[in-house]
């Protein structure tokens, strides 16, 4: 059954811990799958090739981490619909009726791909839209569904890094197993991302790989995925707010054609459980020259 759930009534969701007990946030940005019913009439594709867009059930991976005292942020829409994971406003004029604010970032490498906030394509490739959409609909998008993700994604930041002093954001996302490129067709179990070391201290990029290994798993530093908007725009190392994005290799876990979870989800599940119970032991160490406090 590949029918995508239609519009929920929130574009979010914040899973809160009963006791908060580390300077930790998880999010997940791009594994929501309710697709609101007007957007899949708007569509020339079927469900199933909207959804490889997803970073399917990746909040569902971190779901057993969140339960040991960190939040969990996650998107109810789908990444084809909005992406959270660029500037609010990535467009690509020749998507829309209509002149777009003045503001909007029109020349940006990701919308020349195709892959700007409201995405033309999925996939390899595949046009998402049958005809051009109204400006209007680009705007209501945002105002809707960004950037209330983005305030409240602020806020919980905010929140912790005042009460400990200091915050881990991790990003959480999954990748194709395979790449277009010759170099990447075979990719890391775990690519993490900190913008090239300026995102985060070195010592927590050093953690998670040093971690993720001693887990089983083959690390990769920023290559192919260096870490997005989210990414570059959280971390501010010297104010105390450290990013780093963590792909996951989706053959780990689904069937990629299929859309399935395959045996070895529940696997890395715990894998990824175990990693953020040493993440949370971490965190209340020294990450940028400072003592984090445990409470």
């Amino acid at each position: 059954m590949h029918e995508p759930p239609s519009e929920p009534s929130s574009p979010f969701e914040i899973i809160e811990p009963r006791e908060l007990v580390a300077p930790v946030v998880l999010n997940s940005p791009h594994s929501g799958a309710h697709y609101p019913p007007h957007f899949l009439a708007s569509t020339r594709l079927d469900p199933l090739s909207l959804r490889r867009s997803e970073d399917a059930f990746v909040d569902e991976l971190f779901r057993p981490a969140a339960e040991l005292g960190v939040p969990l942020m996650r998107a109810l829409f789908p990444r084809a619909f909005l992406d959270l994971n660029r500037e609010a406003y990535e467009l690509d004029p020749r998507m829309f009726d209509g002149r777009l604010p003045s503001y909007a970032n029109t020349r940006s490498l990701r919308v020349a791909g195709g892959l700007g906030t409201i995405a033309r394509i999925v996939g390899d490739s595949q046009e998402i839209y049958a005809g051009r959409l109204p400006v209007q609909e680009a705007l209501h998008r945002i105002e809707t569904f960004y950037q209330p993700y983005h305030q409240a994604l602020a806020r919980l930041l905010g929140r912790i890094r005042s009460q400990f002093g200091t915050v881990i954001l991790i990003d959480c996302h999954s990748m194709p197993s395979t790449g277009s490129q010759r170099e990447e067709r075979h990719r890391a179990d775990i690519v993490l991302g900190d913008r090239y070391g300026t995102s985060c201290s070195p010592a927590l990029t050093g953690f998670a790989e040093v971690t993720m290994k001693g887990l089983g798993l083959s690390v990769s530093r920023n290559a192919p995925y260096a870490g997005g908007y989210i990414t570059e725009f959280y971390g501010r190392p010297v104010a105390g707010t450290h990013a780093l994005q963590i792909e996951i290799n989706r053959a780990l876990y689904m069937d990629e054609k299929r859309h399935e979870r395959i045996a070895g989800f529940d696997a890395l599940a715990a894998k990824l459980q175990t990693f953020a119970e040493q993440l949370i032991a971490f965190s209340r160490h020294e990450i940028d020259g400072r003592r984090v406090a445990a409470e």
